[in-house]
């Protein structure tokens, strides 16, 4: 059996999106069919757009997403008809390197649906980050729906598919934040905030934003942020360090992924601190550094990919601490969209005009 449903198709670089009807398969062994109840807009959904992921066009985008399993396939056991999920693009495989070391964060060899959506006549699609969840359904692997409290908002809960998990792991998987630490983030969009609140909950004395657009800094400081720093008015690594006793933040966050600020992040650490990039970069950036600096300034240099996450361990946890009123989910969602505005809504995100944009179905 199929399904015949609404998406949202990207069919060629920088081409407007369109609203077309798509055909989603039943699910077949391993893999599950999820009812899309909200899916956030996410700039690496405007990436695929652009062709600045890869150029397998036609595109079925998002990725951001939370909605009710409707049925499995064989051999499926985690998830079950009516489970409210979050949809997630790291469906760990249990057998490669990382996870046999017992750091399936790392997971090397994460998968997805084996059968593919097509449109009608038969083009196959390529679903964002193996998802594709534009769509009133979608098919996914199991392993990539995570079941949460389904009291939870979907519009909010969706938003930890990615971009809020990804901001929120890097202070507290990644960077390992602690109580009383100093943290800077440095680029205060839907990441970096996120990176706010993930230093706010894990207990961070002080939480400094950098950025150059006051809105953003005005949510962060709704966010947890405690001091914050328009760049285009000071110096950022000056601003840090004065904030800091003259020392630097213990741990620094760069949500921008831009070699400027990359280099800001890395002097505006304390002495054997740590960096953590979050923001991607694009493929052409390089990075020049002094080498004996790298060496006598200590501490660590990580990348932090997808928060260093593992969905069944957090989003659950997350989802909890959102419900107890301890993380304001909520904050992240600017508008609440039809499945029709997508491109409107990736305007307003060039335009900076909001955090998120959530798709409701």
């Amino acid at each position: 059996m199929t399904h015949q449903v609404r998406a949202v198709v990207a069919r060629g670089k920088g081409a407007p999106v369109s609203l077309e009807t798509i055909i989603v398969p039943d699910p077949g062994p391993g893999e599950a069919l999820v009812k899309i109840e909200a899916c956030g807009v996410c700039h690496t959904d405007l990436h695929y757009r652009e062709g600045g992921i890869n150029d397998d066009f036609p595109f079925l985008l998002g990725h951001e997403a939370a909605g009710v399993v409707e049925s499995v396939g064989e051999g499926v056991t985690d998830v079950a008809p009516g489970d409210f999920v979050i949809l997630n693009w790291r469906a760990v495989c249990g057998q490669c390197r990382a996870c046999l070391r017992g750091e399936s964060w790392y997971c090397f060899n994460t998968h997805n649906a084996k059968q593919k959506m097509t449109l009608l006549d038969g083009t196959e699609l390529s679903p964002a980050l193996g998802i594709g969840a534009f769509a009133e359904k979608t098919l996914v692997a199991a392993g990539q729906c995570t079941k949460v409290d389904p009291t939870a908002s979907a519009a909010a809960a969706g938003l930890l598919g990615c971009g809020v998990m990804a901001g929120i792991g890097a202070a507290i998987n990644t960077g390992n934040v602690g109580r009383g630490d100093s943290v800077a983030v440095i680029g205060c969009g839907g990441v970096g905030a996120a990176a706010i609140a993930g230093a706010n909950l894990a207990g961070a004395a002080k939480v400094i934003a950098v950025d150059i657009d006051d809105r953003k800094l005005a949510t962060a400081e709704k966010l947890g942020a405690t001091h914050t720093v328009n760049s285009k008015d000071a110096d950022a690594v000056e601003a840090i360090r004065e904030l800091t006793g003259g020392f630097g933040a213990d741990v620094v966050i760069e949500a921008v992924g831009r070699p400027e600020t990359y280099k800001q992040a890395f002097y505006a650490r304390d002495l054997a601190g740590t960096v953590v990039l979050v923001g991607v970069p694009t493929p052409e950036m390089k990075l020049e550094l002094p080498l004996l600096d790298v060496f006598g300034r200590g501490g660590a240099l990580k990348s932090s990919w997808y928060g260093d996450c593992l969905p069944s361990r957090d989003f659950p946890m997350l989802i909890d601490l959102y419900l107890q009123g301890r993380l304001d989910l909520d904050a992240f969602v600017t508008e609440t969209i039809a499945l029709d505005e997508v491109e409107k809504a990736f305007e307003r995100m060039h335009h900076g005009d909001v955090l998120r944009s959530v798709v409701v179905l």
